[in-house]
């Protein structure tokens, strides 16, 4: 009875880390309710044009999109929120008026590029000197982070998978392949999850940033926030280092 108990608490805990992954996979692949709702990283740019106002003194005219729908990337207006998932980001006028940009495998975490790819005229070249140095402009960077860890996260998202299927079989081989396929699929989780919330943060440095005379500041108006979808990484990882335990018990002591 208490191998029973040993080998259901495996898969179930397993099982758990697989069903967390794919939630966080389907995360901003479109607008409607569920992948809206799961994001890695979430900008938030609403404020944006009142720090322009500060800054420059005059009326603030065709900086945010009208239509929710307008296309990405196309000087066609500045959304009000950006939400980033691993294969797509979102942008939107309020939830869910909205529109994703195409997918693509390891979607790369650019807010800069992606806010001022999406400003009319020469709004762009104004951000570009308001904005100084700081991580949030460094899309190089934040990118190919962001690119490394989504295959760090996709590797254990198919560990952990395979640590739950051969489980079920219930034999002293694929226990041990299952403990050793918990093993590695947390490791790649933490990392994975380690890497985004480094990205996150160093990204929110923006936050601080302010604008206008020194006697009358303004904050800058963009605020960048982890995402659930990072804290969904770290549930996963450990439900699935929990597992390791009851499936190496198993693998000890089962007798098939």
């Amino acid at each position: 009875m208490r191998g029973e108990i040993c080998i259901g608490s495996a898969s179930f805990l397993s099982f758990v880390a697989l069903l967390l992954c794919i939630f966080m996979h389907v995360g901003q692949i479109n607008t409607s309710t569920i992948p809206r709702g799961i994001a890695m990283a979430k900008v938030n740019v609403s404020g944006y044009g009142n720090a322009l106002y500060a800054a420059l003194g005059d009326p603030i005219q065709g900086l945010y999109a009208s239509n929710a729908s307008a296309p990405l990337g196309a000087e066609a207006g500045l959304r009000n929120f950006y939400d980033y998932g691993l294969y797509s980001y979102c942008a939107y006028l309020e939830p869910p008026q909205g529109i994703c940009s195409n997918h693509s495998t390891a979607n790369r975490f650019e807010p800069f590029t992606a806010m001022t790819s999406d400003m009319i005229g020469n709004w762009s070249f104004i951000t570009e000197g308001l904005i100084p140095s700081v991580s949030f402009r460094n899309s190089g960077s934040l990118g190919s982070q962001s690119n490394s860890a989504y295959y760090l996260l996709l590797l254990g998202t198919i560990c952990a998978g395979l640590a739950f299927l051969l489980g079920m079989a219930k034999q002293t081989i694929t226990f041990l392949a299952s403990s050793i396929l918990a093993i590695l699929g947390s490791i790649f989780l933490l990392a994975g999850a380690a890497i985004w919330t480094a990205v996150v943060h160093k990204a929110a440095s923006v936050n601080d940033l302010v604008v206008g005379s020194s006697s009358s500041p303004t904050p800058l108006g963009i605020t960048i926030s982890v995402g659930n979808g990072i804290y969904l990484a770290w549930a996963a990882f450990a439900c699935l280092v929990v597992s390791i335990l009851p499936y190496m018990t198993s693998c000890c002591t089962y007798r098939g």
